[in-house]
């Protein structure tokens, strides 16, 4: 489906399922090649973000890989693979792991953590090119009514 010489009426008409499902792979596949480009990974920066007390972690405490899978069910991706990213974060010397297998934010990865979180604006910023806040708010209050129609509940 395209847009190109569609009129409001027919695109009115469009299931908004496809356009969901286009506009969530285009979103994820250019902040993730972004983050790519700075060096680091989405799964990597979600490890740290739910290890750190500063952001996702309630107390900052460990983590098993199977705890942070459930964590992050909602928005970890079929292809991630949590093990091999944590294991590149150990090796940083970002996080660490236990005796029992809980991993824990190192100092260095809550720096690390910080300093990536600054590219976050500059992400959303390109995302939103064009778009004003008025007309992205409107999008995304369709969305949670499409979302509360079709049975779901909308955060």
């Amino acid at each position: 489906m395209t847009t190109q010489q569609i009129s409001d009426a027919e695109l009115a008409g469009q299931p908004a399922a496809y356009w969901t499902g286009v506009a969530y792979e285009a979103l994820i596949a250019y902040t993730r090649t972004q983050q790519a480009e700075k060096g680091y990974t989405q799964p990597q920066f979600w490890l740290l973000r739910n290890l750190s007390e500063n952001d996702i972690s309630p107390d900052g405490e460990g983590m098993t890989l199977p705890e942070l899978q459930v964590a992050m069910t909602s928005y970890i991706r079929p292809e991630d693979d949590l093990a091999a990213e944590a294991e590149v974060l150990v090796e940083r010397g970002w996080l660490t792991r236990d005796a029992e297998d809980r991993l824990w934010l190192t100092k260095e990865g809550e720096q690390a953590r910080v300093d990536l979180a600054r590219n976050a604006p500059a992400i959303r910023a390109a995302l939103h090119e064009g778009i004003d806040d008025a007309d992205y708010v409107t999008t995304l209050k369709v969305l949670q009514q499409l979302i509360r129609n079709s049975g779901g509940t909308a955060a």
